[in-house]
């Protein structure tokens, strides 16, 4: 089972471009979303820990669709501090605030995302164990950039701690962990970021920036056969397109989805209008042709 989908649904760039632009009354970016892909990861925990009455809000929206899942990214407070200071009340706080998704079997995975310089140091290893004797109970995908993470005695002990090593797609620097369909337990997790290797390095990009890159067809392809690897090895797979800048994560994750498909999927109309390529995989949108 293999689930496609994007990073995140509020962002201003998306609107007329993946949103209908002027909205309509009682228009809800969620249930909009939901009718195109089965996966939202959710950025907003990673920033604060919210409330449960939110994420009951979400399974509440997407109710009608059955096969819809979403993955939360850990609080940042949790591995993006200089050290390892939260407290058991921030641990509870944050089982709270999914607690809504598990219950509801909505929740595929929580995405512990480290920065790029988080490398395998014994301290670092440390860390690692404390957040997953402390969130063990939730499905964790590891997300590390540095390729000391990815030695076998590195990975065996990632597979020993029950954690899901993340397969990603970034620029690529001295010392990155290069694309892979690695899987280290019963979750295969995908995110793409973009190869937007100019901005991504730059001290002066911005967020948008950084992220401003649509996958080619060939580029969408090496990860198709990637998923379908991970597919093959795992219990659920989840694929979350970053690269979110101007709807481009939706056209790449409607593309993907497509292709893992072998038939045509939903696009939103805007979206089509921005990226005419869509129409070989839209509904009734083009000519019908499927990329291969």
């Amino acid at each position: 089972m293999i689930h496609v989908g994007v990073a995140g649904w509020a962002y201003r760039d998306w609107e007329g471009v993946v949103y209908p632009s002027p909205r309509p009354g009682g228009f809800d970016p969620l249930a909009y979303l939901a009718g195109f892909v089965d996966c939202i990861e959710v950025n907003s925990t990673f920033y604060r820990i919210p409330p449960p009455a939110y994420a009951e809000r979400w399974v509440r929206t997407v109710e009608p669709f059955e096969r819809f899942r979403f993955t939360a990214k850990l609080w940042e407070g949790f591995t993006h501090e200089a050290a390892a200071r939260w407290t058991e009340d921030d641990v509870r706080a944050f089982h709270d605030a999914v607690e809504p998704l598990r219950a509801a079997g909505r929740l595929g995975a929580v995405v512990v995302q480290f920065p790029w310089f988080f490398d395998r140091t014994s301290a670092n290893a440390e860390r690692v164990r404390q957040i997953a004797a402390a969130f063990g109970d939730l499905p964790l995908v590891l997300e590390v950039r540095h390729e000391s993470w990815v030695s076998p005695e590195a990975l065996e002990e990632i597979t020993a701690l029950a954690l899901n090593l993340c397969n990603i797609d970034l620029p690529i620097a001295r010392g990155s962990i290069r694309p892979s369909a690695r899987a280290t337990g019963s979750v295969g997790y995908v995110r793409l970021h973009g190869r937007n290797y100019r901005a991504w390095f730059s001290k002066t990009a911005g967020r948008d920036e950084k992220y401003d890159y649509l996958y080619t067809e060939e580029e969408e392809g090496e990860w198709v056969e990637r998923a379908r690897r991970l597919a093959g090895r795992t219990q659920e797979t989840y694929v979350i397109a970053n690269n979110h800048f101007r709807g481009q994560a939706l056209a790449n994750a409607l593309s993907i989805r497509s292709r893992l498909r072998g038939e045509p999927v939903r696009v939103p109309p805007p979206l089509l209008d921005a990226y005419p390529r869509l129409k070989g995989v839209a509904e009734g949108g083009g000519t019908g042709k499927l990329f291969s």
